[in-house]
């Protein structure tokens, strides 16, 4: 353990150090922007880590008992969705110039619709943010702090002053950068990962292959039950269009885009990033698979729970000592990338978004610090009310809270000659998730069909009927 806490001590050291030279002379424009000269690629790169995450390191692989490898099924969707996203948001936000992608509500249909659409992404990434870091905070204390004896709370705190330590001087400018050194050491601590089972059986690639294409999870595609949640049109179309609003109405992965020089330049980076997700999120199945196999090889009692699979077997020993090195910080990794641009986005949401002061940098500095109270809060009533796989969490959240958002930037981008009232559109906004909730219940009990995260393209269009609906003067 004492090897491991070191490796941790000495990756926040170059966090640390990243931080220090990306933050130099940084002022509010580098905080919100990164002053619009990120490459390209380093953006791209940067955002595979920030999209994966700490849930997608642990969950993935284990989600492979339950529905096998048809995970990729909404992967192939995430293609397309990152087309759409390149190609018709980004010129949109590119034309006008946007710090904050909520700016075009306020200018499409006003003030009641910007503060709307803030706030329901406000909402939205301040749950999805705790989610991740509760999981790798469970980890954590598994592995680490509980033989310290430390409390849960504790490690929830330092987890965050840690961002908050990298991240409240160089802010987004910072965090390309860091998210890039992230994304390099998640990688790396996967191919470890697997390198380490392959060890343990004396498999060969090859050799590790054939036992994934032989094994009953090796099923991909679902097509011979609609009603499934596995069904690959739900699958498909439900990636594509998580991809549009959770990275393309996502104040926070468009932040990092929007730090690129050109609309150009950013189109590619979106364009690689969903290329590179489909292959990276197969070897994390393909773990999952061997990781299966090799615990029914060695009689191995596994937890009911799949998030809890890789975090037993690499703590366990069963796969070496370096394997929970790997593993442990593969998980810091990926929770870091992705909470340290929630945080900043928050904090853009708050400054510029509600309270209008982009300019006043005392305010950021306090917001940025009440945002990191917030996300603690919420971590440890997570704590206390879960009971589901994270990564289902994280999309069925998002499928009620990114819905109206969808219904928002549809309807302003293809229905330009018409305006809802704008006291309408917060109540717009609050009904339709909570009819779609009903609708689900009703559905699931009466018809037997049980909604997947096709639900968010309902919440959409729903919220879209009733902006139109809306627009008409009584």
């Amino acid at each position: 353990m004492a090897l491991t806490l070191l490796l941790v001590a000495v990756y926040f050291l170059l966090l640390a150090v990243v931080s220090r030279l990306t933050a130099r002379r940084a002022d509010n424009d580098t905080f919100y922007s990164g002053g619009r000269r990120s490459p390209w690629w380093a953006v791209a790169f940067g955002m595979l880590g920030a999209s994966l995450s700490g849930v997608t390191f642990v969950s993935v692989p284990g989600m492979v008992r339950a529905t096998d490898m048809t995970y990729l099924q909404m992967c192939l969707g995430f293609i397309p969705g990152y087309a759409l996203v390149a190609f018709v948001l980004l010129p949109v936000y590119y034309r006008l110039g946007l710090t904050s992608i909520y700016t075009y509500l306020d200018r499409r249909f006003g003030l009641s619709a910007y503060r709307t659409g803030a706030s329901f992404f406000l909402l939205s990434k301040l749950l999805g943010a705790a989610v991740r870091l509760y999981l790798v905070c469970v980890i954590l204390q598994t592995l680490l702090f509980d033989a310290a004896g430390l409390p849960f709370w504790l490690t929830a705190v330092v987890v965050l002053a840690v961002i908050w330590l990298y991240t409240h001087r160089g802010g987004i400018g910072t965090i390309v950068w860091t998210d890039c050194l992230q994304t390099l050491v998640l990688l790396a601590a996967l191919v470890l990962i697997l390198t380490s089972v392959l060890q343990a059986e004396g498999w060969g690639i090859g050799a590790a292959v054939q036992q994934i294409r032989e094994s009953s999870m090796s099923r991909i595609f679902e097509f011979s039950d609609p009603s499934s949640r596995q069904y690959f049109w739900k699958q498909f179309l439900s990636g594509a269009f998580i991809v549009v609003v959770m990275t393309g109405l996502d104040q926070d992965m468009m932040q990092k885009n929007l730090t690129c020089r050109t609309l150009r330049a950013s189109q590619k980076n979106m364009l690689v990033n969903g290329l590179l997700y489909l292959p990276v999120n197969l070897l994390f199945l393909g773990l999952g698979v061997l990781l299966y196999l090799f615990a029914e090889r060695h009689g191995i009692a596994l937890p009911a729970s799949g998030d809890q699979v890789m975090p037993m077997l690499c703590a366990g020993g069963w796969l070496g000592q370096g394997a929970l090195m790997f593993f442990t910080l593969g998980i810091v990794a990926a929770a870091l990338s992705s909470a340290d641009s929630a945080l900043t986005a928050l904090t853009t949401t708050v400054c510029v978004d509600l309270f209008r002061q982009p300019a006043d940098e005392r305010l950021r500095r306090r917001v940025h610090v009440l945002m990191c109270c917030a996300v603690l809060c919420v971590i440890l009533a997570f704590r206390a009310l879960n009971s589901t796989s994270v990564i289902d969490a994280v999309y069925t959240i998002a499928s009620y809270t990114y819905g109206p958002l969808l219904g928002l930037f549809a309807f302003g981008l293809f229905s330009r000659r018409r305006n809802p009232r704008g006291r309408w559109v917060p109540v717009v906004c609050i009904l339709a998730p909570l009819l779609c909730g009903l609708l689900s219940t009703v559905s699931a009990t009466c018809w037997g069909y049980h909604f997947s995260y096709e639900l968010l393209l309902l919440n959409g269009a729903l919220t879209a009927l009733g902006l139109y609906l809306a627009s008409f003067r009584l």
